[in-house]
């Protein structure tokens, strides 16, 4: 995964009563993400509901706010990167910078946002197709479903499946992915259907039909052609 950090700051308006500190500019922007201490809240709001700037200003902070927490809503950072978010939140709150105010929680957004960029550019994890897997005569009770998602290794296929006798020793159940032209490519084994993954190192873009057999452990490694599940993937075309 990428390493991509933002720095994001909410420039407010100048004036001459501002310009020695930044403790009132600081407060309005904790006023505006509910994290002021109540012994300053009230005195604050009075002052706010009085000066039509202050009013302004303030309503300045709440917007960056709410775009924040609504970037924030699409992507979460893992919870060490919050951590270390929130401490820099804190630290920068008790310095209180004079011209601009580091809102902590478009901070954690936009880096929340940039770690789900970074992923999609890395590992395309995001592509994602589904396939319904339905009986064949020889075990008519049975039925499945499978979600296959692109990583960086390959295609990871996780399968869920009911209705199929569990197969132990030489016995066993093997999946195939299968194109237009017949070829097949294995793709793993398994005694019982109910919690599989899979990987198979071609696309199931192109090999569009998902199959399971009944397999034995005879030395011959082609199908044996005793299909207990067929489906075909869902690629949205």
């Amino acid at each position: 995964m990428l390493g991509v950090t933002f720095r994001v700051a909410v420039r407010t308006r100048r004036n001459r009563q501002d310009e020695p500190g930044g403790r009132e500019t600081a407060e309005l922007a904790a006023l505006a993400d509910g994290s002021l201490a109540p012994d300053r809240r009230a005195a604050l709001e009075a002052r706010v509901a009085a000066s039509p700037e202050l009013a302004d200003r303030l309503a300045e902070q709440e917007r960056a706010v709410a775009l924040a927490r609504s970037a924030a809503a699409e992507v979460e950072a893992p919870a060490a990167l919050r951590a270390r978010i929130e401490a820099r939140r804190r630290a920068r709150r008790v310095r209180a910078p004079r011209r601009f105010v580091v809102a902590g929680a478009a901070l954690t957004a936009v880096l929340a946002v940039a770690i789900g960029i970074a992923v999609l550019d890395s590992g395309n994890s995001a592509q994602r197709f589904h396939a319904a897997l339905g009986p064949t005569d020889l075990v008519r009770a049975a039925s499945g479903e499978a979600t296959m998602t692109k990583t960086s290794s390959g295609w990871r296929i996780d399968l869920r499946a009911t209705g199929l006798p569990r197969r132990e020793g030489r016995d066993f159940y093997e999946a195939w992915l299968r194109n237009a032209a017949g070829v097949l490519v294995p793709i793993g084994t398994f005694n019982d259907g109910r919690d599989v993954t899979l990987w198979a190192g071609v696309s199931p873009k192109s090999f569009t039909t998902l199959t399971v057999t009944r397999e034995q452990a005879d030395g011959d490694q082609a199908s044996s052609g005793q299909k207990v599940l067929v489906g075909t993937v869902d690629t949205g075309d």
